[in-house]
């Protein structure tokens, strides 16, 4: 019999042993063919180039981060099945077949098992790359037409992509191979990822993990300004380090007390499930900890999309409280408001306006701890007012003399999140701000120029450091108007010549950030293919350790124990090995997303409950899937 045919027949006959390798590979590929699948479509070419452009770049940052964790992932996954392959391979060698003669046989195996999981991959992802435009669209929000055609270019893409990191690991496990002697091939079954330490050396880790985690957790929360990125960057490393030392410390440590403590241990038959559950926290607990940072990335990648889902929203509620805007010299203010006020009157109906006065400072004059092009002083009682004119909420104390407020607007991310006992300087003298705010009183003026509120008293003081200006603000009811009004205001100012009037138009119909709201439906996307891809991990892992236990299941059985309380042990073992990694995760996802509520100032832990659901749910199914495996199954 030929290699080939011996190695088909083998992945045939072994097709249960393969499936779930097969499975897991063709939904990494339908992933990377379907965003490789949106570059090429011209479905984004109603949003405009500079739109499409921002969504293609997103895309292909997604899609190397995709590359990388098919490249980790393919070698996890390759790496756990040559075990479980070895010792039936090493069998090979009584019956005459040289090293190399195995290795090949191995490679073919691999090679067979690969191109399935491509083939299918490429098949279902041709079939599925209209669904997964329109859920695209449907979480973006977005109104394009939707291409259901596959596109050849992204296939080859993905296949060889795919197929340069697989063939990769197929050299290496048949070099690995051609290196192994019989005895680490018929023992490959029984070796695992735990080596044994002394207490010392788990008791160490465990103190070192806890404390390395606790740092990693208070520089998440810690409030800062110049040190903010510093603190998140040692907040990742010291979290990813923490996690990996309480999984190889604590865990192995409380297993090993479970079962030096004879008293709890043979009570109510728990040495069935307890022994089960030691043997599989030793040997997995390093997969354990990089499915736990796992998660915990996919949750926090998650909450970023939908807290850049709210800023961006903010920010076009922001930008459209005001259809037009205009800052007026003091000396014609009043005329030429009317006048704006009455052209656009001529050629739409008006929503509602609203007028304040700004004192522009030259910007020597200020140091303030947000940098802006041009800053303006506003008198409290004017915003008061304005605000009632414009609907909008005002609920600002009022300024002491040395007092300001800051008039901001929001933005997707902010690296100072401790704004407490900021201090500004006009012409020398210091004002403490007491508050912040991002109600848009001005509109989009607010986002080039940095406003302060201070009392009417202050403000008629700085008149001498600059230039009063009339702000005029005209919101317009009907969008399709604005064109046509635009033109108009355009004319009536081209009349009045060098008038020095600047001027503001924001197009209610614009589409320039929709960028924004299609990288929140593919941080959506990610989420959901991590959150399945760390299952998946944990699911191969106990897979591979669900054959290691058949003998010891017939022995046991033999022995006389109830398969039902086997199959309790192995529900209690299975479910520590999903919840621990879980319940790691859950409480360091409370930091992570604490942090980046933070610093996007929104409120975040809603989603974070969410998440939290939506991974336990995908683990249970998991979890189900590796009891059914197990031999003690039905």
């Amino acid at each position: 019999m030929s290699m080939v045919k011996l190695a088909m027949m083998n992945v045939k006959h072994g097709l249960k042993n393969y499936l779930s390798l097969i499975l897991s590979l063709a939904f990494t590929v339908l992933i990377l063919f379907n965003f490789q699948n949106l570059i090429g479509s011209d479905s984004f070419l109603v949003l405009g180039t500079r739109n499409k452009e921002y969504i293609e770049i997103i895309v292909q940052i997604i899609s190397f981060i995709l590359g990388c964790f098919m490249f980790f992932f393919i070698g996890y996954a390759t790496n756990v099945f040559l075990t479980r392959r070895k010792k039936e391979i090493g069998i090979y060698i009584f019956m005459g077949l040289s090293h190399e003669k195995i290795g090949q046989l191995y490679f073919l195996e691999t090679i067979f098992t690969g191109l399935a999981a491509l083939i299918l991959g490429l098949f279902f992802g041709a079939l599925t790359c209209g669904l997964f435009q329109m859920i695209l669209l449907l979480i973006s929000d977005l109104s394009v037409e939707i291409q259901f055609r596959p596109g050849l270019r992204p296939a080859l893409f993905t296949a060889a992509v795919y197929g340069i990191i697989y063939l990769f690991f197929a050299v290496k496990g048949y070099i690995h191979l051609l290196k192994s002697s019989v005895a680490s091939m018929l023992s490959a079954a029984k070796q695992n990822e735990y080596i044994r330490q002394k207490r010392g050396i788990l008791w160490v880790k465990t103190v070192l993990g806890v404390w390395i985690l606790g740092t990693g957790y208070f520089l998440a929360l810690k409030e800062g300004r110049t040190d903010v990125m510093g603190n998140a960057l040692g907040a990742v490393v010291l979290v990813t380090v923490g996690v990996y030392l309480l999984f190889g410390g604590f865990l192995p440590l409380l297993a090993r007390e479970m079962v030096e403590h004879k008293s709890f241990l043979y009570r109510k038959q728990r040495i069935l499930w307890v022994n089960r559950l030691v043997f599989c926290m030793k040997k997995n607990y390093r997969t354990y900890a990089m499915v736990c940072i796992l998660l915990l990335c996919s949750v926090t990648a998650l909450a970023t999309s939908f807290a850049m889902k709210g800023r961006y929203d903010n920010i076009i509620r922001f930008e459209n409280t005001y259809t037009f805007q205009f800052l007026i010299p003091e000396a014609h203010a009043a005329d030429l408001s009317d006048r704006a006020k009455q052209v656009i009157e001529e050629n739409t109906e008006l929503a509602y306006s609203a007028k304040i006065p700004v004192l522009l400072i030259d910007t020597s004059l200020i140091n303030a701890m947000d940098y802006a092009n041009q800053y303006a002083v506003l008198p409290y009682s004017a915003l008061k007012a304005l605000s009632i004119e414009a609907g909008l909420a005002f609920d600002l104390p009022e300024p002491g003399e040395d007092q300001v407020i800051k008039v901001s607007h929001p933005v997707l991310l902010s690296l100072i999140t401790d704004r407490t006992d900021a201090v500004m300087t006009i012409n020398g003298k210091s004002y403490l701000q007491i508050e912040e705010s991002t109600v848009p009183y001005l509109g989009y003026l607010q986002e080039s120029i940095g406003f302060y509120v201070v009392n009417d008293n202050e403000y008629a003081s700085l008149l001498p450091l600059g230039e009063e200006m009339l702000a005029a603000n005209y919101k317009i009811r009907y969008p399709e108007d604005f064109e046509h009004t635009k033109g108009a205001l355009d004319g009536w100012r081209t009349l009045l010549g060098d008038s020095g009037i600047a001027r503001v138009a924001i197009d209610p119909k614009s589409n320039e950030l929709d960028w924004i709201k299609v990288m929140y439906s593919m941080g959506v996307f990610m989420f959901l293919v991590f959150v399945v891809a760390s299952g998946s991990i944990m699911f191969m892992r106990l897979y591979n350790d669900a054959f290691e236990e058949t003998e010891r299941t017939k022995v046991l059985l033999k022995l006389g124990i109830d398969r039902g309380d086997l199959r309790r042990a192995v529900k209690a073992e299975l479910a520590a090995a999903y919840g621990v990694p879980f319940l790691v995760m859950s409480v360091s996802s409370f930091f992570s997303v604490g942090a980046l509520s933070k610093m996007m100032f929104v409120d975040l832990s809603g989603v974070n409950a969410v998440s939290l659901v939506i991974v336990l749910a995908v683990l249970i199914v998991w979890y189900r899937l590796s009891v059914w495996v197990y031999p003690v199954s039905p």
